[in-house]
């Protein structure tokens, strides 16, 4: 089974790869990280590029065999409308059926997403969440896997970065390396 774990990422900390991971194990699955070019529910602007944030990405997975980048996103119009990526990979890949994964408060936007009604035809949905946290009820969600909670957000780690504070061990060190040498969330 292949999961899709989309998102910002700006950037991907250990609470993303913790979280993938207990997915993995949970449904015997390679998750391939899907970063966005630009989300149609976050209005600000990223930290970094769409590429930085797949290259921090890369990093950030290497040397875990279940884990992978799936760089399409980088290339169709934005907004990056979910759909619209499922379509592609569907394309891209006749017959592979995808499992989409969604955090607790992706999932609770879920109606207000662009062709939601078409979710079903390309992918299975699995909601991630946090031991207590509140998941919707959503007819197209198949299944809710509890993660380890942890409190780390890419919010903190760019607010940290900004004010020059550490991010070792909320980020992965090899990302921790690249925010540092390319001076981003400055």
């Amino acid at each position: 089974m292949e999961a899709l774990f989309g998102g910002s990422f700006d950037p991907v900390h250990i609470g993303h790869l913790v979280a993938a991971e207990a997915v993995a194990d949970a449904l015997g699955a390679t998750v391939r990280f899907l970063p966005a070019r630009e989300q149609p529910f976050k209005r600000a602007a990223h930290g970094a590029t769409a590429e930085q944030r797949a290259e921090m990405l890369e990093l950030a997975v290497a040397g875990n065999p279940r884990f992978g980048v799936e760089r399409v996103e980088l290339d169709l119009p934005t907004p990056s409308y979910t759909v619209r990526t499922l379509r592609a990979l569907a394309a891209r890949e006749p017959g592979n059926r995808f499992t989409l994964l969604l955090g607790a408060d992706a999932a609770a936007e879920l109606s207000g997403w662009h062709e939601v009604e078409a979710l079903p035809e390309l992918a299975d949905l699995v909601v991630f969440a946090r031991p207590g946290a509140a998941v919707p009820r959503h007819s197209l969600i198949r299944r809710v896997v509890e993660v380890p909670a942890l409190d780390v957000s890419a919010t903190l780690v760019r607010e940290r970065a900004r004010l020059g504070r550490s991010i070792r061990y909320l980020v992965p060190e090899a990302v921790r390396g690249y925010i540092a040498a390319h001076g981003l969330y400055r």
